[in-house]
């Protein structure tokens, strides 16, 4: 070991990091567990140097925080780039610390690398900048990389759909590159920014995991690989390709987490991270309003003496905000149309959005309105004008009848800058749902680059505006949007079986705060399943909560329900919107069930919802977890009047109040009555 080696040390909660070098690139010498205060870093190094046999070269090549190629390093390397056609071969030396950001050189090729660490909540931001002094193109970055776990058995990522979000991957670790990679130009339904490393025998609630998210919307590249050597390691970047020919170039922000408390250690790092530290609330001190979206309602039919029958119907069963969707602007009655040019319809507002406006808060509630900025179809007034503005070749293949404004471009941002001020300025809209149905025709940094930038210049004009990311659904999710807007449209299903899933994989990232979730009607327009109000009231309740059907459908016994839900969401909102949302190991793999615990731990509530028919009879204990196992809980059913007379038993939940320790409730856990599938149950807590 080289006596000039140099150590720094990383530490947030749960987790520490230490770096060292010996004067060239630093590498990660340890991630994992949070260490002693006053562990012997030195003593650290000599613990993890690395064997040399036969058939190997005399050293194995670091695994620094940027693998350089010219060091015969046997994996991906962290930087491929090219000046005037010609591969570089760079070998950094470290020539400035300053805490946990480093600068390192090769003056010969005129490059500099810039790794930065911050810590943010409970997770550690690592991100990189490269900055040459001539214009080179550049293939790969790196954010710094980190060695994976070799504990690890399996690494578990996210592919999806539309409205089939967030479905969990298991691959075992083996020799060779495991890649994900986003080319869509977006984070991508398909494969989302998002990644977790378990160690054998990893639960939702036990064992040791380590998570990364990285925090751009533009398309992303992920690749774990195991080496020859047996040395592992994990890097991100943006997606291949994606940079053009510049001088200076960034990674995103790669967070990392670990946790020893199984997946939920790292879940809840990130809904933090994304909740207190990403997300910029307009007005933190209001509380959350449930939302109604007339989509599903009327679709494009926008008709004034309609639309205020309904709001007064929303408002009746609890809505505090209403967001007119799609087909308020141009000449836009079907998706064919119009995108680009965002005046008001006089044909259908002739005297503007006032008068419905007016009508909504007048019962009580604000008004948000649908939006697509980044979108043009070919027939509007903006394309005719501008087909300049359009990304991609001409004879490009549409998606949606639509294609994507070049938001590199100066002249555009500003244009769609002004276009949506004067629509803010003239109306009284708290609430932009900022829609993105289309894939990019080319993979662009730079598109997201201007998306963030668009998005910056309308939140410092209106600050009080709040925006929901939309992108046919859950199409872009992920800490870089999330650092402009206040919500996500986590699937275009409002299928509640489908939606009960799909949000309890997406609690591996998302808190309640920012995840949209409404009832939807009682034939599903994307399954076309029929599922009764409870459940999909329910459902809804989980999160964000909102209505997003015809409510002159419901029948009153369903108006009453849904009345009583919300209330029941309004009473409880305030400690859960700060609550973390905890997955639960069910034995019963026909039930999805999760808890949330308030922050001072001391409430929770149960969500267990029954997706299927069982495979046994009775139902299976739930453990519950992250209780004080000494402190004792009142526990209660609070849908009780949904009990079906064919659960016959005595099950002790049913006849009211049970009052159980901590320890009870994590190690016996609570046994539910029985259910037909298709339903679910809710259950508080609260300490005593």
């Amino acid at each position: 070991m080289s006596d000039r080696l140099q150590f720094w040390r990383v530490d947030a909660p749960g987790q520490t990091l230490v770096l060292s070098s010996d004067g060239g690139l630093p590498g990660a010498l340890y991630w994992g567990p949070a260490l002693h205060p006053e562990t012997d870093l030195a003593e650290l190094a000599r613990a993890t140097e690395q064997e040399v046999t036969g058939g190997m070269i005399d050293r194995l090549p670091p695994l620094s925080l940027c693998p350089e190629a010219s060091l015969s390093f046997e994996g991906q390397p962290g930087l491929v780039a090219y000046r005037e056609g010609v591969a570089l071969y760079p070998r950094f030396k470290l020539e400035e610390t300053n805490g946990a950001q480093f600068t390192c050189r090769d003056r010969e090729l005129g490059l500099t690398l810039f790794f930065d660490f911050d810590v943010r909540g409970e997770t550690i931001a690592a991100s990189t900048t490269l900055t040459s002094d001539a214009e080179i193109t550049l293939h790969h970055l790196a954010a710094p990389v980190v060695p994976g776990p070799q504990m690890g058995q399996e690494i578990v990522d996210f592919s999806g759909r539309w409205i089939g979000e967030f479905h969990v991957e298991h691959t075992p670790w083996r020799a060779g590159i495991h890649k994900r990679e986003a080319r869509s130009g977006r984070s991508g339904h398909e494969h989302p920014p998002l990644a977790y490393f378990p160690e054998a025998h990893a639960s939702n609630t036990q064992g040791t995991v380590f998570a990364m998210h990285y925090g751009w919307s533009g398309g992303h590249v992920m690749l774990a690989e195991e080496l020859p050597s047996g040395r592992r390691q994990i890097q991100w970047g943006h997606a291949t390709g994606t940079q053009a020919a510049g001088t200076t170039f960034r990674s995103a922000p790669l967070y990392l987490a670990v946790s020893q408390r199984g997946f939920n250690g790292c879940a809840v790092a990130f809904q933090r991270l994304l909740r207190d530290h990403v997300v910029v609330w307009p007005k933190p001190e209001t509380p959350r309003p449930v939302h109604y979206n007339c989509w599903e309602a009327v679709y494009f039919k926008h008709d004034l003496t309609v639309l205020r029958e309904i709001a007064a119907r929303a408002a009746q069963l609890g809505a505090e905000r209403f967001v007119l969707d799609d087909g308020w602007f141009g000449k836009r009655d079907d998706d064919t149309s119009s995108l680009g040019d965002w005046d008001i319809d006089r044909r259908k507002w002739p005297d503007g959005l006032t008068p419905l406006i007016e009508h909504v808060e007048s019962l009580g509630m604000t008004f948000g309105l649908w939006v697509e900025p980044e979108m043009v179809n070919l027939d509007s007034d903006l394309a005719r004008a501008h087909p300049d503005w359009i990304l991609g070749p001409v004879d490009q293949i549409e998606g949606r009848q639509q294609r994507v404004l070049d938001l590199s471009r100066d002249e555009v941002r500003e244009h769609l800058f002004q276009k949506l001020a004067a629509i803010l300025r003239e109306n009284r809209i708290d609430y932009l749902k900022w829609d993105h149905n289309r894939l990019l025709p080319i993979a662009d940094a730079a598109q997201a680059e201007g998306v963030y930038a668009l998005l910056q210049d309308l939140r410092s004009a209106f600050p009080q505006v709040e925006i929901e990311s939309c992108a046919s659904g859950g199409g872009r999710i992920d800490a870089g949007i999330l650092a402009h807007t206040q919500r996500v449209w986590l699937s275009d299903s409002n299928d509640a079986l489908e939606r009960l899933r799909i949000q309890h994989d997406a609690a591996l990232l998302l808190p309640m705060a920012v995840t949209g979730s409404h009832v939807g009607p009682r034939s599903c327009h994307t399954s076309g399943r029929t599922l009764d109000i409870r459940m999909r009231a329910w459902v809804a309740a989980q999160r964000h909560m909102g209505f997003e059907m015809d409510p002159r459908e419901l029948t009153e016994d369903e108006a009453e329900v849904l009345r009583r839900v919300t209330t029941w969401w309004k009473q409880n909102r305030d400690w859960r919107l700060a609550a973390d949302i905890l997955r639960l190991d069910s034995a019963d793999p026909s039930v999805i069930a999760e808890q949330q615990l308030a922050a001072d731990g001391s409430r929770f509530v149960v969500f267990a919802g029954k997706q299927r028919a069982a495979s046994q009879i009775m139902p299976r204990p739930l453990r519950l977890t992250g209780l004080d196992p000494q402190a004792l809980y009142r526990v209660d059913l609070v849908n009780r009047d949904e009990l079906h007379h064919l659960s016959r038993g005595t099950t002790a939940i049913k006849q009211g109040p049970l009052t159980l320790s901590g320890e009870v409730l994590m190690q016996q856990g609570l046994t539910l009555p029985w259910q037909f599938p298709e339903t679910i149950w809710v259950v508080e807590g609260h300490k005593l």
